[in-house]
């Protein structure tokens, strides 16, 4: 999703090489600790989902994900946000179940916000190997929600956060149902409202909009806040020396396979500072500058500007949203192929 910023090894280094490695071991111990404290929450309210589902069914299903997903965005850094943003635009339609990925007439990846996700041909590899090993066990709704992890971990060389799994998958998927997808040229009350619908708070708002930090965005997204038909007319939102950039990027009319990053600063980074362009008004999308017209929202960004309070963050609403009407138990399927429903 983006240019390698990682040194090898996946660390960042300081001037010396030693100062990063000792500063991300630091996020992982006090993000394990932020994340330790609020787990019992989450785990009061447990769909059905749990850590290590396939322990005993099929227990190579995380080192093959993580396997094949790290191969991939190897040779291909654009997928970190592919997956990622492949995962919340399944979880916001029905739930978390897959639906996104069958290839039916008028399914979910046909309607207009989901024509630029990308990323399926990952999910088809995983599943084919995770077929090899444990036919008929791990559905395609768990292997999204890992790989998603996994691609979004690769720069770290270690799990950003833990996954849940156990979900099922849906048979039913259509483009008509994809009107609960937040739009990117929404205010803060519509963001709110479309979130609030799928169970999720402002908090996780905040958070998961973070995913902006990597990946890149259609002009068309973009255009509506630069350009007022032949004219140009800048969003009083946008920081106007950013707006020049992103008129490079994205002139009047634009390519239609014409795209911008989201992040200014570091757009194949997955980095907090998202949240510092957000405070700059250097937000890519209109629904990035929303997050500073809303006082408890912007105070939120403010706080996720640190990096350690934004990757404990990300990682429980990323949880939190994994359990979005999630299908478990004898509900759903667990499809043999991703991309369509099982026959018999």
């Amino acid at each position: 999703m983006r240019r390698q910023t990682a040194a090898s090894g996946g660390r960042w280094r300081g001037g010396d090489g030693s100062v990063a490695a000792a500063w991300w071991v630091g996020v992982v111990v006090l993000g394990g600790h932020l994340l330790s404290c609020a787990q019992a929450g989450l785990l009061e309210s447990n769909p059905g989902l749990a850590y290590n589902f396939y322990q005993k069914s099929c227990p190579s299903v995380d080192s093959i994900v993580r396997s094949v997903t790290w191969a991939q965005v190897a040779a291909n850094p654009a997928l970190p946000a592919r997956l990622l943003r492949l995962h919340f635009h399944d979880c916001f339609v029905k739930g978390c179940d897959a639906s996104i990925l069958l290839d039916n007439a008028q399914s979910e990846k046909t309607a207009a916000p989901n024509l630029s996700v990308g990323g399926y041909e990952v999910i088809d590899a995983i599943k084919a190997q995770l077929e090899k090993a444990c036919p008929g066990v791990v559905s395609c709704a768990d292997i999204l929600a890992l790989a998603a992890r996994d691609a979004v971990s690769y720069q770290f060389r270690s799990s950003l956060w833990q996954v849940e799994t156990g979900r099922r998958d849906g048979t039913v998927s259509l483009a008509s149902n994809t009107g609960t997808l937040p739009s990117p040229f929404a205010g803060f009350a519509g963001l709110l409202s479309s979130f609030a619908n799928r169970g999720l708070n402002l908090t996780d708002l905040v958070a998961l909009s973070g995913a902006h930090t990597i990946g890149v965005a259609s002009c068309s997204s973009v255009t509506p806040r630069l350009y007022q038909g032949n004219a140009t007319a800048v969003d009083p939102l946008l920081d106007s020396a950013y707006a020049k950039t992103l008129m490079s990027s994205c002139p009047n009319p634009s390519p239609a396979a014409a795209t911008v990053g989201l992040d200014g600063g570091s757009p194949f980074k997955f980095d907090s500072g998202y949240y510092a362009r957000v405070q700059q008004n250097q937000g890519t999308l209109a629904s990035d500058a929303a997050l500073a017209q809303n006082a408890a929202a912007a105070q939120m960004v403010a706080d996720l500007t640190n990096p350690i309070k934004f990757y404990a963050a990300f990682s429980m609403s990323m949880k939190k949203m994994g359990r979005v009407e999630v299908l478990t138990g004898t509900n759903g399927q667990i499809r043999k192929q991703c991309r369509q429903v099982n026959t018999s």
